[in-house]
């Protein structure tokens, strides 16, 4: 009796011992297996919504270089396009520029030609009559020197 009696105890003990197993250890141990197992499905929940954010995130990036570098070659190509209109408008400035200088020499160079031709006409004139004064040995009087001259001046244009 006593393998029965002792047998008996054992399956009484455990079953006390297992119900309060079950009744106040087990409950809190299951809660807290489960809260770690829903910490865990949380945060590879959330490795997995950053793993979209991130890829998201890289191709704004990438639309937004490809966005900067197009904006950067417009911006270039714009200031290439201005500097050659710049030098353009350099170009036709000094060719205008050039022109004038060049119509103005000539206009001066013009002015003192006709202004050396006349004072040459002059001195020639006057030379004429000194020199037909001295062959003749008479003084010519004023209005007909200046009719001379005048004269002399049509003639040597």
């Amino acid at each position: 009796m006593y393998l029965n009696a002792t047998l008996f105890l054992q399956i009484v003990v455990f079953a006390i011992l297992w119900w309060f197993v079950a009744r106040y250890v087990w409950p809190p141990i299951t809660q807290a297996l489960d809260e770690r197992a829903k910490k865990i499905s949380d945060g590879l929940a959330a490795a997995d919504k950053a793993k979209v954010e991130l890829a998201a995130a890289e191709r704004r990036v990438e639309a937004e270089l490809k966005e900067a570098r197009a904006g950067a070659a417009e911006v270039r190509s714009g200031a290439e396009k201005q500097a050659a209109g710049i030098v353009d408008e350099a170009r036709v400035e000094a060719a205008r520029i050039v022109a004038e200088a060049r119509k103005q020499a000539e206009e001066e160079a013009s002015l003192a030609m006709q202004r050396a031709r006349e004072e040459l006409q002059d001195q020639v004139a006057s030379l004429a009559v000194a020199g037909a004064e001295r062959i003749l040995r008479v003084e010519i009087d004023a209005t007909r020197h200046a009719d001379l001259l005048n004269n002399l001046k049509s003639e040597l244009r």
